[in-house]
């Protein structure tokens, strides 16, 4: 019964067409204002350093640079969806790239760490109406069995975004100074506003008129999301303590998590009594959108994870820089980009979609597994480059296809309300595998950095150790549990010996100048043993450490496999609704 409903829907005829200009205007216009929103992901991240440095940003704080903007556009994606329904897809996309804009230049123009965290906070409460209306004009503009050609759209330029992102980030901070990382976002989002306001329809769902939107219900989920997303940002192990965070076990994660258990609770009650609720509880009897939409959190817990951590393998194992780790993640976009693409031009003309969801992600298991137990110690950065290209061919058709399943199995009155759930369980399913999957990495991390450097430096002189450690300023010294490197810093064993020979010179020059004869013979023997051991086990804790990287990342990827594998069996559950070709409804006009 609950599938009638959508049938119902979807069989509505249409009584006319949007122009050409029409459509190619919208689109345009969404395609720019998704740019800002996804670019403003990562961008960010390479002109971090440079803002770090300027601001003086202390390094508890320094997350939330990313964590403000990531909380505050989660929390409000189902508000923006809601809304879309409500007032129209223009009206919310004209709101929210005004919003976006206001807070990208009070960020560019920010001269405190206070202030800029609260600024990125405001660009990701613009950037949730960005997501939520660009994808949800798609289903306006054109019929479901058209609409996975376009959403492949929308999920390349995502992608894409991804990775010029990073590399524009660094070309604008070394060029013009990282406050143009915000700047930058204004003449392109006046040219998407242009777009927009000149040949946009308002894009109203028929049959919307007078609805209130739920305040209270907004406000719970607000309670309900942001403890949530600041405790899965925040915690970590206890054995694996980072600056600004807290062990899963301590009181202000265990409050934050019940104060969201609480506050999800009241959500539930509220949306089941609002005249107009924010995410229609009735929509979960339709058994399309409740698996399509856990498919999609599922998916979302290894999107993320699965590129997250590479980087670090590159730099602590392969030996490249951060910027060239960075940018061999660069095919893995494109093979999201190339699945994204293939898979909408699929769907559009076979009109049907399950059996790509399914083979997606038996490539993408079969990416995983490639990953996580073909890894060495000794992989270069062209055979990582080529297994990750088919974990993005997997991920690829994530992005479209479940929209345009969810989009199809709703009444064009809940277009946005269904876009937004989707959206919503996709970065909420981010989160969580970021922050599941960091535990599995930090976890096998620290177990086997124990383990391998105390079999390396086993037997080794403590005066020989003390110069060791002395002479490791990055990453030794935390390996053999001492302070002088920060963690996360790549390990140069070239660098570590040169200051080690210079350490046993100097011992040497102080031998000969207060020893002399046989004691002097004696002091400069012990003294090179000592040195071809300190420098033998150099090579050794290097080994060490590239062995406990390989073994982590391989751990994340073993996991991954499994929650691919759960992402599969609720994709078996999904029905597959016919996408049918009629022309869309034409949306009021003014």
């Amino acid at each position: 019964m609950p599938d009638t409903v959508a049938d119902t829907a979807a069989a509505a005829p249409a009584s006319e067409r949007f122009s050409r200009s029409q459509k190619a205007f919208t689109l345009a216009g969404a395609l720019l204002g998704l740019m800002l929103a996804a670019l403003d992901q990562t961008i960010v991240a390479t002109a971090g350093p440079a803002i770090q440095a300027d601001l003086r940003i202390a390094p508890e704080h320094y997350p939330w640079l990313t964590t403000a903007y990531l909380v505050a556009s989660t929390m409000m994606v189902p508000v923006w969806g809601k809304l879309s329904d409500l007032l129209g897809r223009r009206a919310v996309l004209v709101a929210g790239i005004a919003v976006f804009l206001t807070g990208s230049f009070l960020c560019g123009a920010a001269r405190s760490t206070l202030v800029l965290i609260l600024c990125r906070a405001v660009q990701g409460l613009g950037s949730a109406a960005l997501f939520t209306g660009s994808l949800a004009v798609v289903a306006d503009l054109f019929p479901p069995r058209d609409r996975g050609k376009y959403q492949g759209l929308f999920g390349a330029v995502f992608g894409l975004s991804s990775v010029i992102g990073p590399l524009a980030g660094g070309f604008i901070t070394d060029a013009l100074g990282w406050h143009w990382v915000f700047f930058i976002n204004l003449p392109v989002g006046a040219l998407a506003l242009a777009l927009i306001l000149l040949r946009m329809p308002p894009l109203k769902p028929d049959g919307q008129h007078g609805g209130r939107l739920d305040v209270v219900g907004a406000v719970a989920l607000a309670l309900a999301v942001v403890p949530l997303l600041l405790a899965l940002s925040l915690g970590h192990e206890a054995s694996a303590p980072r600056a600004g965070g807290f062990a899963w076990s301590s009181a202000p994660i265990l409050g934050l998590f019940a104060l969201s258990a609480v506050a999800g609770a009241l959500f539930i009650w509220r949306e089941r009594r609002a005249k107009e609720p924010l995410l229609d509880p009735s929509l979960f009897r339709l058994r399309a959108f409740t698996a399509g939409n856990a498919a999609v959190f599922t998916i979302g817990a290894v999107f993320l994870a699965s590129v997250t951590f590479l980087p670090l393998f590159m730099v602590n194992v392969v030996g490249l820089s951060a910027t060239h780790s960075g940018l061999t993640l660069t095919p893995l976009t494109l093979g999201v980009v190339a699945g994204n693409v293939l898979s909408g031009q699929l769907v559009s003309r076979m009109g049907r979609y399950k059996t790509l969801m399914v083979g997606s992600l038996l490539f993408l298991m079969g990416g995983f597994a490639v990953m996580a137990f073909t890894l060495t110690p000794d992989s270069s950065q062209a055979e990582v480059t080529v297994k990750m290209v088919l974990v993005g061919l997997g991920l690829g058709p994530s992005i479209p296809l479940y929209t345009v399943a969810v989009q199809n199995a709703v009444p064009p009155q809940r277009i946005g309300v269904a876009t937004s759930a989707t959206t919503f369980f996709r970065q909420l399913g981010m989160t969580v595998g970021v922050a599941l999957l960091g535990t599995v990495f930090a976890g096998t991390l620290g177990r086997e950095l124990t383990t391998r450097t105390e079999q390396a430096t086993q037997g080794l002189p403590q005066d020989v150790r003390q110069e060791l450690q002395a002479s490791s300023p990055n990453g030794l010294g935390n390996a053999l549990g001492g302070e002088g490197a920060p963690a996360g810093s790549r390990f140069q064993p070239e660098e570590v010996k040169a200051k080690l020979r210079q350490g046993f010179a100097e011992e040497r020059r102080q031998a000969s100048q207060s020893l002399h004869g046989t004691d002097e013979a004696r002091a400069h023997a012990k003294l090179d043993a000592n040195e071809a051991r300190a420098l033998s086990t150099v090579d050794q804790v290097e080994r060490a450490l590239k062995e406990s990287f390989t073994r982590a990342t391989m751990a994340v990827y073993r996991f991954a496999i499994f929650v691919a594998l759960a992402a599969l069996l609720v994709t078996l559950l999904l029905p597959e609704m016919p996408l049918r070709r009629g022309a869309p409804r034409q949306a009021v006009t003014e």
